[in-house]
């Protein structure tokens, strides 16, 4: 494990975290963070979404570090400063949804050998979530999960998603697997193209701002509008995961009232159909609760960290 950059803005207040190399089993490079906590009494992995990078992650990680939890984190492959899977840079792209779940086993692996504390928990987040979902099925070795709208279903702007598995079959067949996706924003990160009053993400203006800051600033960090490839992958994967039966372990599923960009019903159906599971919906809430105003983030934050305290058992 070789020592990999973490950017910082200028003045960040926030803590820096242990960055490295590690190599998946077919040659793909990916970028781990680690953010210790003294004393820790289990370790939270941490899955982010699509277009996200380990340093968003770093407020979350200092909370769950003050509860005594210590968090492993991830690039996956084609963003952040993992590989990128084509010469074109720009697009969010893979292959196979199925190639997430190698970065998962090197995650593990990174984990194992670092002796993280146990019990570990799963916090996944959007893309993170199909592949959080995926990984559990797998067995990934967690005691519960926490799931911050999980990408189990794709909100497609009122399109048929017939329609658009079609449209973006055909792209594939043409050649044009790596390129944006209709709709999807291009190959600029769209925090630089959209207003915040009109953001889907969050209505806080200062987390808004830190984004805009970041995408600025990092722009070998950044990816744009989703691939034909990822958005036909995507929804196959869903339509996959809509078919499986829950994993049986504890889960915590949060939704937000103003989410539009995962499917809000797949969402729910999932967490009906989950023994033990429950749902935490979230008023005044987009599609990160992470990353949401200070009332609804610690409501989030508070929950999960129930969640896997509960599973722990008392300290």
């Amino acid at each position: 494990m070789k020592p990999a950059p973490f950017n910082t803005l200028p003045g960040d207040p926030l803590p820096t975290a242990r960055a490295f190399w590690l190599r998946a089993d077919d040659g793909v490079r990916l970028r781990v963070a680690h953010w210790p906590a003294g004393g820790a009494e289990g370790t939270v992995l941490l899955f982010p979404g699509r277009t996200e990078y380990v340093e968003k992650y770093a407020e979350t990680a200092a909370e769950l570090n003050a509860a005594g939890l210590e968090v492993l984190a991830i690039d996956w492959r084609g963003q952040g400063l993992s590989d990128r899977l084509q010469a074109d840079l720009r697009p969010g792209h893979v292959g196979s949804f199925a190639d997430y779940q190698r970065d998962v086993v090197e995650l593990v692996v990174a984990a194992q050998e670092l002796d993280l504390p146990r019990p570990w928990h799963l916090l996944a987040h959007s893309m993170g979530g199909a592949i959080g979902l995926a990984a559990l099925e797998a067995g990934l070795p967690v005691d519960s999960a926490a799931f911050s709208a999980p990408m189990w279903g794709i909100a497609l702007r009122g399109l048929p998603e017939w329609l658009v598995l079609g449209l973006v079959t055909i792209l594939c067949r043409l050649g044009r697997s790596g390129r944006p996706a209709p709709r999807s924003g291009g190959e600029e990160s769209f925090v630089l193209l959209d207003p915040f009053r009109d953001n889907l993400l969050t209505h806080d203006g200062r987390r808004w701002g830190r984004l805009v800051a970041e995408a600025a600033a990092w722009r070998d960090i950044s990816v744009g509008g989703a691939s034909n490839g990822w958005l036909r992958e995507a929804i196959l994967e869903c339509r996959r995961m809509a078919a499986l039966p829950s994993p049986a372990l504890p889960a915590l599923i949060a939704l937000g009232d103003g989410e539009r960009i995962v499917s809000a019903p797949a969402i729910r159906a999932r967490a009906v159909g989950w023994p033990g599971a429950t749902l935490l919906e979230l008023a005044e809430c987009r599609h990160e609760p992470m990353m949401e105003r200070d009332p609804v983030r610690a409501r989030f934050l508070e929950a999960v960290l129930a969640h896997f305290s509960a599973v722990a058992g008392p300290r």
